[in-house]
Order: C-alpha cells, then sequence, then structure tokens
C-alpha cells in the first residue's frame, strides 16, 4: 500500500527582482501556509499584511532563537547564532546610545558628505563613459563609503569588508566553511582599528569605552563585532534597496515619470521602499509558545517567515498595489524595514542616502538606461537581498 507525501512548494519562490513572484496571488487565499526552505526545514511563510505586522510586533516570536541549537533553519547560518540578534546584543551590552549617535542621518557633515560623494561617483561614471555598471561603481562603493566613515575607518578598507558579503549573507543549505574565515577576518581587522590612533567616529568611541569601569564586561571582540555587524548588514541593506530602486527607475516608467514629478525623490521614498523587491527571502521567527495565527495553529517550536513583499502588495491594505503612487496615504505603512523590536534602526538614514544618490543620478544622467534587456539580467540566487549580478547602463 503506497501512502502519500505531501510535498511542500519551495522557498524562496523567484530571485527576478523586476517581478513580484507569481505565487504571491496564491497566497491570498492562504495567508499562513507551509514552504520547505533551502535548509530542508518546513516553515511557515506569513503573507497577509496584518499577519506579517502581527508576527513582527508579538513577543512570542522570537528572532534570536532562530539561531538556538537544532531549531528549524531557513537557511544554514552564516554568521556566529549569537549575533543574529544584534541589536539586542548592542543594547544589552549598554552600546545602543553609541550606535544610535553613529547612524543620526543628521550628523554633523554627514549630508555635505553623502552629496558629495554621490557626485564623485557619478561624475566618474560619466567620465569614463558608457556602459557603466552602477553596483560596482557607484551603489556599493557608496555606500561601504558611508559605513566606513560612520565607524571611522578608511574609506579604502571597505572593498575589503566588502569582499566577505557575498558569503555572509549566502542562502545555503549548509554551514560554509569560507563563512568563518571571513569572520576572523573581518574581526581581526576591526580589532586592530580599536588600537589605532588615526581611527575615529564610531570605532573610536568604542575604543575609549576600554578605559570606563562601567563596560569592563566588554571585550574587545564584542567591540570588533559591532563595528563588523553594522558594516556588514548596513551595507547590504542600503546597496541593496538603492539598486533596486535603480531598477525600478530603469524598468518602469511610472516610477520613472513620478521621480521625475513635482514630488520628487524625497514625497517618493515610502512608496518606492514598498515595491521594493530586494529582500527576495522571509524574515524569520521561531515561535516561543503556541498561537493562533489567523485560521493556523502554531506551535511552540515552528520556524515562521514573514514574506515583506507579500505584505507590502497586499490589496486589503495597499489598493491597487501593483501600482506606483508617491500620493499613497499609507506608503509609510511598508514593512520594509522590518517591525517591532528589530525595526531597522537606521531607517531614516537608509531613506536619506538613498535620496541624495537618486537625486544625483537622475539630476547628472537624465538619461540613464539600460544597455541590455531588463529580461537578460543575470539575478543572484545565492544572496540573502535579491540584486542583478551586474546592472550595466548607458545614457
Amino acid at each position: 500500500m503506497s501512502v502519500a507525501v505531501e510535498t511542500l512548494p519551495a522557498f524562496p519562490f523567484d530571485w527576478n527582482g523586476t517581478r513580484l513572484p507569481a505565487e504571491v496571488e496564491a497566497l491570498r487565499a492562504e495567508p499562513v501556509r507551509k514552504v520547505r526552505t533551502i535548509a530542508g526545514a518546513e516553515a511557515w511563510l506569513v503573507s497577509s499584511y496584518e499577519l506579517c505586522r502581527q508576527v513582527l510586533e508579538d513577543p512570542r516570536f522570537s528572532l534570536k532563537d532562530t539561531s538556538a541549537p537544532g531549531a528549524p533553519r531557513q537557511y544554514a547560518l552564516t554568521i556566529p547564532p549569537h549575533v543574529v540578534n544584534n541589536m539586542g546584543n548592542i543594547t544589552g551590552a549598554g552600546l545602543r546610545k553609541a550606535v544610535m549617535k553613529a547612524i543620526n542621518p543628521k550628523a554633523p557633515g554627514l549630508e555635505e558628505w553623502l552629496r558629495a560623494r554621490a557626485g564623485e561617483l557619478v561624475d566618474a561614471l560619466a567620465a569614463e563613459g558608457a556602459p557603466a555598471e552602477l553596483r560596482t561603481a557607484f551603489t556599493d562603493p557608496y555606500s561601504a563609503g558611508l559605513h566606513c566613515r560612520m565607524l571611522g575607518i578608511p574609506e579604502e578598507d571597505g572593498s575589503r569588508l566588502l569582499r566577505s558579503l557575498d558569503v555572509a549573507f549566502m542562502n545555503a543549505p549548509q554551514e560554509i566553511e569560507a563563512a568563518r574565515l571571513n569572520w576572523d577576518r573581518d574581526i581581526a581587522y576591526m580589532t586592530e582599528r580599536l588600537d589605532d590612533p588615526a581611527t575615529g567616529g564610531l570605532m573610536a568611541e568604542l575604543a575609549a569605552l576600554r578605559d570606563d569601569p562601567e563596560y569592563a564586561h566588554l571585550t574587545d571582540e564584542m567591540l570588533a563585532t559591532v563595528g563588523v555587524t553594522l558594516f556588514g548588514a548596513g551595507v547590504i541593506s542600503t546597496a541593496g534597496f538603492l539598486t533596486m530602486a535603480l531598477v525600478s527607475v530603469l524598468t518602469r516608467p511610472d516610477v520613472r515619470d513620478a521621480l521625475a514629478g513635482g514630488r520628487g525623490v524625497t514625497g517618493a521614498m515610502d512608496e518606492l521602499l514598498r515595491v521594493n523587491l530586494s529582500i527576495g527571502d522571509g524574515l524569520p521567527r521561531l515561535a516561543l509558545e503556541d498561537v493562533r495565527l489567523g485560521d493556523v495553529d502554531v506551535r511552540a517550536g515552528e520556524l515562521l517567515l514573514v514574506l515583506v513583499e507579500a505584505a507590502n502588495h497586499d490589496p486589503a491594505h495597499f489598493p491597487e498595489p501593483l501600482a506606483f503612487r508617491p500620493e499613497r496615504e499609507n506608503a509609510a505603512d511598508h514593512l520594509s524595514f522590518g517591525g517591532g523590536r528589530h525595526y531597522c534602526p537606521a531607517t531614516a538614514l537608509g531613506k536619506r542616502h538613498a535620496e541624495i544618490a537618486l537625486e544625483t543620478v537622475l539630476e547628472r544622467l537624465p538619461g540613464l538606461r539600460l544597455a541590455v534587456p531588463s529580461e537578460q539580467l543575470v539575478w543572484r540566487t545565492n544572496f540573502m537581498k535579491r540584486l542583478p549580478e551586474r546592472l550595466p547602463v548607458a545614457w
């Protein structure tokens, strides 16, 4: 006698960042359903706006515990388990005030630096001539330079730290040796910066705490971890969003027309974040107890994945969600920065960083266009952030 075995859909669905995965529409009738992750585990995929927000805000769904031994995984860990709850660790160590100061978009001189650096990079593209590669020549170095400035480390060192990110944010079914090697190398680099008299910014503030008896519990490795994680998470988030915002400009006439209108980039930023498809996977949470979620009973110890791109395109919350409308009254409700206790603390900085970059590109390269058909863009399939492998452009 044969026994039927349920085949769960594999998740993520589709890595192409120019379109919402077709499976999202089918999820409207089943906003909490089982999927199979890259690591082979079962997980509840949550896709409606209302339920996604509930999971992100309910303390019974934990981010920290997704790294616990034996917990079902979305993909193998590529960072040490204790780093998963990074901002929680920073707060617990008494370092939140220093970090929040470093990521303040109104820090003296920061906006001037952002404008100058964006201008330098765009002018360099124009001087070299088309075609140009926006990721390697603009979005990555622009974001890396910002984070080097915040941390107080040499901007020229950003390229060596960037090299770790492809592996650090890889979606893999098994642990990767290179991830540990990269982590150890970058921790050693940040530890050296603590003793370097030329270091400024956040790393210098952290180094000074070593002489304060109130912070005697902090080791050099703990302080270096703050630098490594802020660079990694910050660069991949800001560069990822900026790259995908440019993809929207290059592939969607409605986006380009709206940004060229009276509201400009600043007035359209939340709508750009809402339609952004850079996340690509789910925000993981582990149920700490049995919880009724919609029509489903989630059991303690089960993994949930919050599908932000589906929530941000839920017609029950965002009418006509595929339309790009900067005037949308609730555009700021998007979940692109997460929610609840783990709402991204660098939201304001990330938005200002992208606004200035987009304004600079549109002003100085008004004829910017893709140099290849959009259907020929190659998308990363092993990256936590959905990004084109290359973004060749002309003007």
